[in-house]
């Protein structure tokens, strides 16, 4: 199947589309799976796509998902299926997840007999920000086999970091919640020359910035991290004009839901103290993002095993910690056991260790990884179907 996977590949690279609407990505998928004996549904609110594969034997139903869309990035590579729509590249890597998630579709039509139930493969728009599993779930795929699904699998390339092949899963939380935190302070303009006579917002928004990594250092447990950046910092249009407002944006990354709740009142009780002691007004507003992606100790020991038994024990080692970066497919691990994994997709001619990360315009990701992720979501679904 290698040289169709490619194909398919480099087909969603050179269109990618961001958000929740996708059409010309959702075409390519039903054409992918043209053939296969699946009920497929499309999504209402967004360009999903939901196919259930029935197995041969009675039991329950799992899930695999493939997030379909690209992001806001002019591609700086020089691929012969460079994209082809300016700003917009599949920087993080799910052309293959989408590309993967159809190979397994086909090895497990190939093997329908032998399921011991159903499998729902979820091909979904907006991870990217756009909270697209929230819809999807609310669409209804947990259910689309007819029952809820017992447990669900994601895996997520990496252009850099692990050695290309490499599988790397951890039990617990893998990924952080990310929330937003914007901040407006008001005062009063004035000159620059006088600011006596006007109230001043600019001093009092840094002294929030700075106030904000005291409280991580100061307020929270250094083995239950929490991250705050400030992103976004606006203010005034010339050196001597004192503006009357400031505003930042930060970006909050935690790993458990009790700091998840107390960085969020506690942000928001910093600067609303520190604009009140300065005479100024402000506005917090804290934006709930996507939770901790928390892996199933079961599904992930299982999952690790798994990969050891496809591929050998070379081929995979439990992540030491979490990463700072978040997913939805953490809303579906907040319904369903299951486990996301990460696989190293570095070229081979670059080194893991200085290669351009997801997210980057030189981001590049092998097609040799495309089998692999392939077999191992379908061996994760007949496997798991078997248990």
């Amino acid at each position: 199947m290698s040289d169709e996977l490619r194909r398919i590949r480099h087909a969603l690279h050179a269109e990618p589309e961001i958000g929740l609407d996708l059409p010309r990505t959702q075409e390519k998928v039903l054409q992918a799976l043209d053939g296969l004996p699946l009920e497929i549904h499309t999504g209402r609110s967004l360009s999903s796509v939901t196919a259930v594969l029935r197995g041969g034997k009675p039991g329950p139903a799992v899930l695999l998902r493939g997030d379909m869309d690209a992001l806001p990035v002019q591609e700086r590579n020089a691929l012969p299926y460079i994209s082809k729509l300016d700003g917009s590249m599949h920087a993080c890597g799910h052309d293959l997840h989408t590309t993967m998630l159809a190979g397994a579709a086909h090895l497990l039509a190939g093997r329908r007999e032998e399921l011991a139930g159903d499998v729902v493969f979820m091909f979904q728009p907006g991870e990217e920000g756009f909270e697209g599993a929230k819809y999807m779930i609310e669409e209804g795929v947990l259910d689309a086999a007819g029952e809820r699904v017992v447990a669900a699998y994601a895996l997520h390339v990496v252009s850099a970091m692990l050695p290309p092949g490499v599988y790397s899963s951890r039990p617990g939380p893998l990924l952080a919640a990310a929330d937003t935190l914007v901040v407006t302070v008001r005062g009063r303009g004035g000159h620059g020359s006088s600011p006596h006579r006007a109230l001043d917002p600019i001093p009092a928004a840094c002294e929030m910035v700075t106030a904000l990594q005291t409280m991580v250092t100061r307020g929270f447990d250094v083995f239950d991290p929490v991250v705050v950046t400030v992103g976004s910092f606006h203010a005034g249009t010339a050196d001597n004009i004192i503006p009357d407002e400031a505003r930042f944006e930060a970006t909050i990354r935690t790993f458990s839901k009790a700091n998840r709740a107390a960085v969020k009142e506690r942000a928001v009780r910093l600067v609303t103290g520190l604009a009140e002691a300065h005479g100024l007004e402000v506005r917090a507003e804290f934006g709930m993002g996507y939770p901790v992606t928390v892996n199933d100790d079961t599904e992930a020991a299982f999952t690790g095993d798994e990969i050891v038994e496809l591929f050998g024990p070379s081929r995979f080692f439990v992540a030491p910690q979490p990463v700072t970066g978040a997913e939805d497919f953490s809303l579906v691990l907040e319904d369903v056991p299951g486990a996301f994994v990460f696989l190293g997709a570095c070229p081979p001619e670059r080194d893991p260790a200085t290669a351009a990360y997801n997210h980057s315009p030189e981001a590049e990701f092998d097609d040799a990884v495309l089998p692999d992720g392939a077999a191992l979501l379908a061996h994760l679904a007949m496997t798991r179907l078997a248990r």
